[in-house]
């Protein structure tokens, strides 16, 4: 029988976070473990990082890792928030022979809506699901009838009368650099939210990342004609959907 209890990590733009994950009840067993990101985040810096992680725990085991890229059967496909040299790496193969544990990498904002979808605010929610993860950049997952559609990465596009792509104009990160209020960014963000919805007529929004945690100071300011929500899982999110993926794939067959 497998463990109910695995690895997940979450690679973001500031820091590389850990924890063991309970997936029976999708809680973390422990406390987090964070490392600041490395800088640059080249491929070998950030899975010697991952292996402090997993030598922290003293775990062996599968590993989820949530990783700010579109992933295509492991391999790095975009690099907006980490280092160029990704592009092309394959991150699952590299992760797991440093670590010597099989490690499974997941776009990072799928991995937050995975967790949502099951222990959090998309749990038994029927029709199209949107997450967005709200952080250094916009992160986007949805799902249909809780089926996933990988990669979505529509934080990289590019709003009318915009000359840049959305999560400089709209992200955590954008909201600091200019100074703005959680009101004043409230209603930059709703421009990106009334965007989407034309596009997937969502019936759910949620809302994830470190911005959750903030969304009554902003959430009066979004008007779309469907339910926009936080995250019930908020920042823990993506370490929990990181373990989650790590448990499908100890869940497929082998050869």
């Amino acid at each position: 029988m497998k463990s109910s209890t695995i690895l997940g990590i979450d690679v973001g733009g500031s820091g590389i976070k850990g924890a063991i994950v309970d997936l029976t009840t999708g809680t973390l067993s422990t406390e987090r473990y964070r490392i600041p990101t490395p800088q640059p985040a080249s491929p070998d810096a950030v899975a010697q990082t991952i292996n402090q992680i997993v030598s922290h725990f003293e775990y062996s085991g599968p590993i989820g890792c949530g990783f700010p890229s579109a992933i295509q059967q492991g391999i790095v496909r975009t690099a907006s928030n980490i280092d160029k040299s990704w592009i092309g790496v394959n991150a699952s193969t590299i992760f797991s022979s440093v670590t010597r544990c099989p490690v499974n990498v997941i776009n990072d904002a799928d991995a937050a809506a995975m967790a949502e979808m099951r222990y959090g605010a998309g749990l038994s929610i029927k029709g199209v699901t949107l997450l967005i993860t709200v952080g250094t950049g916009l992160g986007t997952a949805i799902f249909s009838n809780g089926s996933l559609v990988p990669n979505t990465e529509l934080g990289h596009i590019i709003l009318p009368g915009q000359a840049q792509i959305a999560e400089r104009f709209a992200s955590d990160a954008a909201r600091k650099r200019a100074g703005l209020s959680w009101a004043e960014w409230g209603k930059r963000f709703n421009e990106y939210l009334q965007y989407l919805y034309p596009l997937f007529y969502p019936d759910l929004v949620i809302i994830g990342g470190g911005a959750s945690k903030k969304f009554k100071k902003y959430g009066e300011y979004l008007d779309i004609p469907t339910q926009v929500v936080p995250a019930l899982l908020q920042n823990g999110a993506g370490i929990v959907g990181a373990a989650l993926a790590a448990e499908v794939r100890e869940k497929l067959p082998t050869d």
